[in-house]
């Protein structure tokens, strides 16, 4: 990282931005890492807010943003020192995640390979008697195919206002 955008850090804002380097990065897991990442967007959107709160301030009296900005060059060097390593900590995540999902994906090829080979849970359930495949059958709809979600009774209320509208047009006529 530049040097000047180092200088113009805190001792525990270095400490945080020198956690992004990559033998540090190194050291954690998936978990770890998205939630040092979302530290590390916090104190970034902290000095993008103060940039911008203090820019707009004194836009004002300087006539425009462009003339106010020299007056903010701390908070703005703060926020590009954090714009930094934030890309830093969220490329790592991206590597995690990317490592996750290809683990994942084998995982379920191998589940699936098994079962078609009569090793796995399909050979299970035709020793059962249940030539059925899929989900188990509940009584009651869930999900989203529930009678009473959030996302249908937004969706009722939204016909019933629309139908209230046609009928105070027509009202008003």
């Amino acid at each position: 990282m530049n040097a000047s955008l180092l200088a113009i850090l805190s001792d525990a804002e270095r400490l945080l931005v020198a956690q992004t380097e990559p033998a540090e990065l190194a050291a954690l897991d998936e978990d770890a890492a998205i939630e040092f990442e979302a530290r590390i967007r916090r104190t970034r959107n902290k000095y993008v807010g103060q940039y911008r709160r203090g820019a707009s301030a004194r836009v004002a009296e300087a006539g425009g943003r462009g003339k106010a900005r020299p007056e903010n060059t701390r908070a703005a060097l703060k926020a590009e020192a954090f714009e930094e390593a934030l890309s830093r900590a969220s490329r790592r995540v991206a590597v995690l995640a990317r490592q996750s999902a290809a683990r994942l994906r084998a995982e379920r090829l191998a589940a699936a390979r098994a079962g078609r080979q009569g090793r796995g849970p399909a050979m299970r359930r035709a020793a059962i008697g249940s030539a059925r495949k899929g989900p188990a059958v509940t009584p009651e709809p869930t999900g989203d195919r529930a009678l009473r979600s959030p996302a249908s009774e937004k969706n009722r209320a939204g016909t019933r206002a629309l139908g209230d509208r046609r009928q105070a047009k027509r009202d008003s006529r």
